[in-house]
């Protein structure tokens, strides 16, 4: 499945306390079990204003439907096309 980026502008997630963290986490889940195995959550970075997530997914559709039905802002979606570290610098 295609990895995805999704930023989500989420104004003061940065403020956001570990309560709250975790019931958008658990709000996230429930949706996800209801989609089934065509679409998984990574991980999510929350920066101050904006919230950027990494799923696998079968298409941006599903990434869209996930965050209707969440109550999720979809602002941007990037398909990664490579993941690089300092590895890659490396000789083969």
């Amino acid at each position: 499945m295609p990895r995805y980026i999704i930023e989500r502008e989420f104004p003061g997630a940065g403020k956001l306390g570990a309560a709250e963290l975790q019931a958008i986490a658990q709000k996230s889940r429930d949706v996800l079990d209801n989609m089934g195995p065509s679409i998984q959550w990574q991980e999510s970075y929350i920066t101050d204003d904006k919230i950027y997530c990494v799923y696998m997914a079968q298409d941006e559709a599903a990434l869209r439907s996930h965050g209707e039905l969440g109550g999720f802002p979809v602002d941007r979606v990037a398909q990664v096309r490579a993941v690089i570290d300092p590895t890659t610098a490396e000789p083969h």
